[in-house]
């Protein structure tokens, strides 16, 4: 799945009334309840990132991080519902409307003395959880994820947080487009609404601004000229960023004293969009082993779905059902969702880098890509294999495939500990260059973009676009290594390799030595290809009857 981020980063009551059912909220991925999975990370693991956050926190300071709104599909439908990343990783917590609040210093909360961490949650409701499944509550809560302090999101109000003696109030972005549920009066729109009126947060304070303004804090002198393009594509993103005074004086500095004179200008407040960010970038980028282990599973599924959609492949099937089969796999290994949504994309679809809509009703001969990946317990694997229908390769889409593998057998090399970032794409785009060279599809290594125009890796983890700070590689970052060659009917160049997109991703984790190819078991050469697309596979039986 490719990664569209700059190099700086990146419900109501359901009843019958009358007839009608009115909107439920969505359930919670895990249901709290007997069932729940014995493989989720365990408490410890979530208090230890709790603590790691709070010890980088500055003095005098708190920092709120809400849950994920519940978005609505389509009148009185939900999407299933999904947690905030950052508030699973700190909390465990997995449901909608609460929110958590964590202090530098021991704090006084609901009459309780000594708390470091508070975590307000919806409370129990039978009538509710007889159509929208089982909740924590306050009770359960403390029992599963054993946090220090914690209550219904009713009593948040009137909690007694003395919100006005802290020197910093921290925050990520706060939720937007949030429905107001009228039956319920502590639902996420209530709560960001109650922390603003208490913590005096003004109404145009901006946590994306602020994030911005430490960017320029940390890097407008010393690698200025890099990130005025980031900040300018930022401001015309955003009328309110681009109004900013400081982000205007930035980006018409264009001296080094210049930039050093409005670095020390800064605009001082109490809320902080930045900080956590920054922390949570540098925590979620190197995985602990409980998290690696939550990954190999999600990749060891994923690369099981491709090596069975391949043994099924048939020119005659549609890209929706390709998209089916892997995600059957999925589900059929208890992954609860895909990580994102499957690129499946035949001949000319295969060379729109996020094509989504998996539509085309017969696949034919055209080389297929399958960019897919399984969720498992909020940990995502991202899998790219391209594969010929027919089972064989003509020597066009050989030519092609086996200068991306080369590609990104250059970009493993490149992994190891300490080296840019950016070197497993150097590594790879030196390769495509040439050989798209020796080709005769372009005359210039300049002209490599046209067909290679992404990025070669990006984090992976909570999120198949992961939090990271994109500095020097280290061990226990888990990247993608995903070169492709992409040449849309048009090119200015022989008709003959026209519709041929290839890309091949693989899930890489850093080692204190060099890289372990976590994905290995999907097939990655043309002979382990066409092997493999020669054998039977389980999902061929899977017959079903023809609609009359």
């Amino acid at each position: 799945m490719l990664s569209v981020s700059s190099w700086f980063r990146q419900g109501t009551f359901a009843l019958l009334c009358l007839g009608a059912l009115r909107a439920a909220p969505a359930l919670a991925q895990r249901p709290a309840g007997p069932n729940r999975p014995a493989d989720l990370l365990d408490p410890s693991f979530h208090r230890g990132r709790r603590d790691a956050l709070r010890q980088q926190m500055p003095a005098g300071s708190v920092a709120v991080i809400f849950t994920a709104p519940v978005r609505n599909r389509a009148n009185d439908v939900s999407y299933i519902f999904h947690q905030s990343p950052d508030l699973y990783y700190l909390s465990g917590y997995d449901e909608p409307d609460g929110v958590l609040v964590l202090f530098k210093e021991p704090q006084t909360v609901g009459g309780q003395s000594g708390v470091t961490e508070a975590l307000f949650v919806q409370p129990r409701d039978p009538k509710r959880e007889l159509w929208t499944g089982r909740r924590l509550g306050k009770d359960g809560a403390q029992r599963e994820l054993k946090l220090q302090y914690v209550a219904d999101n009713k009593d948040f109000a009137g909690a007694g947080i003395a919100w006005n003696k802290f020197n910093q109030v921290l925050l990520l972005d706060l939720p937007t487009d949030v429905r107001d549920e009228a039956d319920n009066p502590a639902d996420l729109y209530d709560l960001v609404a109650s922390f603003r009126q208490q913590a005096g947060v003004p109404t145009d304070f901006n946590p994306r601004l602020t994030a911005l303004h430490q960017l320029i804090q940390r890097y407008g002198v010393v690698n200025g000229d890099n990130l005025r393009p980031y900040i300018a594509s930022q401001a015309s993103a955003q009328p309110a960023i681009a109004a900013d005074a400081y982000v205007q004086a930035f980006l018409k500095a264009d001296t080094k004293a210049a930039r050093e004179k409005v670095v020390a200008s800064k605009p001082q407040s109490r809320f902080d969009g930045g900080t956590v960010s920054d922390v949570l970038d540098q925590l979620r980028e190197v995985k602990t082993p409980e998290e690696i282990r939550l990954l190999r599973q999600a990749i060891r599924i994923s690369t099981v779905g491709q090596q069975e959609v391949m043994k099924a492949l048939k020119p005659d099937m549609s890209e929706m059902e390709v998209q089916g089969l892997h995600e059957y796999v999925y589900k059929k290994y208890g992954a609860e969702f895909e990580g994102y949504p499957s690129i499946v994309g035949a001949g000319a679809n295969g060379c729109i880098l996020h094509y989504e809509t998996n539509d085309k009703p017969r696949i034919g001969q055209d080389l297929i890509l399958m960019d897919c990946g399984a969720e498992y317990h909020g940990y995502t694997a991202d899998v790219t294999r391209t594969a010929p229908p027919s089972g064989k390769f003509s020597p066009e889409q050989k030519q092609i495939y086996e200068l991306v593998l080369a590609a990104q057998d250059a970009g493993f090399q490149a992994c190891k500990p300490n080296v840019p970032f950016q070197a497993p794409h150097q590594a790879a785009e030196k390769v495509i260059a040439e050989g798209l060279k020796k080709l005769g599809i372009i005359k210039t290594d300049a002209e490599v973009r046209r067909y290679f125009p992404h990025g070669t890796s990006h984090y992976l983890g909570l999120d198949v676009h992961d939090r990271g700070s994109y500095g020097p590689l280290k061990a226990g970052n888990v990247i993608t290594v995903e070169p492709g060659i992409y040449i849309p009917e048009g090119s200015p160049c022989d008709k003959k390799w026209w519709n041929i997109g290839v890309r091949i991703e693989d899930d890489v984790l850093i080692t204190q030595s060099g890289w372990e190819n976590l994905s290995k078991d999907a097939p990655r050469t043309v002979a382990e290809i066409e092997s493999l697309m020669a054998q039977p596979s389980a999902l061929d039986d899977f017959k079903l009857p023809e609609l009359k």
